[in-house]
């Protein structure tokens, strides 16, 4: 039987934290807001699958969760003190499976031809929500990729998971008969 994970440990007491293969770094540390940022994504998913959905939408939020705890992973992982990061998988299958996921999506819909403001119903909303904070993630993911060599399949799945939230909330409000409020850039 595996051993069970200690929650509390103590070594962050001091506002450091440790990275896969053992080098402490600032809470405040870059690296640790990207993973940060990728964890907070992962949750914001898990809410929207707390919401009634289709086995498709199931079945594919249950990769990206997955795949989320991979890059987290990844990110968490000190390059210079631990190979880890080769074991760690994030390829250009897994983008191909979120963009015929998109692919699928659109096709049951009409065809965007306005901006549209986030909302609708409340699990579109939440997606909304996530597809924010996933574009944040990628923002802090590109600032570590500025100085130090980050896997390319990495920011792609990022990207295209932005894109993929995106449809999934206007499929969400399609599905539900909810219209979309169009951006009327003479309100406001």
């Amino acid at each position: 039987m595996d051993k069970e994970f200690k929650i509390y440990t103590k070594t962050g007491d001091n506002g450091t934290s440790g990275l896969i293969g053992g080098t402490r770094v600032e809470k405040t540390d870059r690296r640790l807001e990207a993973y940060g940022t990728v964890d907070e994504l992962n949750s914001w998913i898990g809410m929207i699958k707390a919401t009634p959905i289709e086995k498709e939408v199931s079945s594919t939020l249950d990769l990206i969760q997955n795949k989320l705890f991979v890059i987290g992973s990844y990110l968490a992982t000190d390059p210079e003190k631990s190979n880890l990061r080769v074991t760690l998988e994030c390829d250009g299958n897994d983008i191909e499976k979120i963009e015929k996921e998109i692919d699928r999506m659109q096709e049951q819909m009409p065809a965007l031809t306005n901006f549209i403001l986030p909302g609708g119903t409340p699990s579109a909303a939440q997606t909304h929500v996530a597809r924010t904070v996933c574009r944040r993630a990628e923002r802090r993911i590109t600032t570590i990729s500025e100085e130090e060599n980050i896997d390319q399949h990495v920011l792609m799945f990022i990207n295209r998971l932005s894109d993929y939230l995106f449809v999934l909330a206007r499929y969400n409000n399609f599905k539900n008969s909810q219209n979309e409020t169009i951006w009327n850039r003479t309100n406001g």
